[in-house]
């Protein structure tokens, strides 16, 4: 079994005392590859900084949508530059829209999200996409602004069957979280998630969050290794081998993330 961790935060000061163990766990559970996502400035340098200490890591930059009031010009710039200079940045995010706890203004979000757009665009990079009860509006903004050439994934998703099809109509991958294993939490996605190709779904831990079952019921903080327990319990629903699964979803995060080994 061959597992890439697509999206986990292990830049997040719960690491800060184990990094090195919880790196050492992945590897020993053949994680071969670990994406940290963004979500403001600090959190981008930080990553940025264990992506040139550790193998196979690599970085997305961005701005979080709860962040999104502190989306300036000069915040913009320096991400962008960031990307530039650091051949680890493989992707643009996390970005979005998160109409759930308001820790940013409506507008704020829509215009950093757009803004985003734009950048990742200009710079050729794959988006991380972030969204929580937008009612549509974040799937409006992307089609609207969507040229062919952009690759991304809607990361942990959650959405409805209606709304995960049209993800998947404009060319975008759907990324699974431990929510898959929780027995009510994700019993909704697992009557859906049998019907995502094989070839576009990525496998994630969102780490140090959403801790996947088993280990959530004696493990707080989540971590990349248990990013296997996603797959098998993913191989379980849909019928088929997890070994075959886990290299099939493997390339497909490779593929995004334009990144070899």
């Amino acid at each position: 079994m061959i597992l890439f961790d697509s999206h986990s935060h292990i830049d997040d000061k719960r690491y800060d005392k184990d990094l090195d163990d919880v790196i050492d766990r992945a590897e020993n559970e053949n994680v071969q590859g670990i994406m940290i996502a963004g979500v403001d400035i600090n959190t981008c340098l930080t990553a940025i900084k264990i992506a040139g200490k550790y193998k196979n890591i690599i970085t997305a930059v961005g701005i979080h949508p709860h962040d999104a009031k502190d989306c300036s010009k000069k915040n913009i710039d320096t991400l962008i530059r960031l990307a530039k200079k650091n051949p680890c940045v493989k992707a643009w995010g996390e970005t979005g829209l998160d109409y759930n706890r308001m820790f940013s203004s409506v507008k704020d979000q829509e215009d950093c999200f757009t803004t985003q757009l734009e950048s990742a665009g200009m710079l050729d990079l794959p988006l991380i996409f972030h969204e929580r009860d937008s009612k549509g509006r974040f799937y409006d903004i992307i089609k609207s602004e969507a040229p062919k050439s952009r690759k991304g994934v809607v990361h942990c998703f959650s959405g409805t069957r209606e709304e995960m099809f049209k993800y998947l109509d404009l060319g975008y991958y759907i990324g699974i979280t431990g929510i898959l294993t929780l027995k009510e939490r994700g019993a909704y996605l697992r009557s859906i998630a049998p019907l995502i190709p094989e070839d576009r779904i990525l496998i994630e831990t969102d780490a140090p969050y959403l801790t996947p079952a088993p280990q959530k019921n004696k493990i707080r903080r989540n971590e990349p290794c248990f990013v296997k327990s996603v797959l098998i319990r993913l191989a379980e629903i849909k019928n088929t081998d997890p070994d075959e699964l886990s290299q099939i979803i493997f390339n497909n995060t490779k593929t995004l993330y334009n990144f070899e080994f």
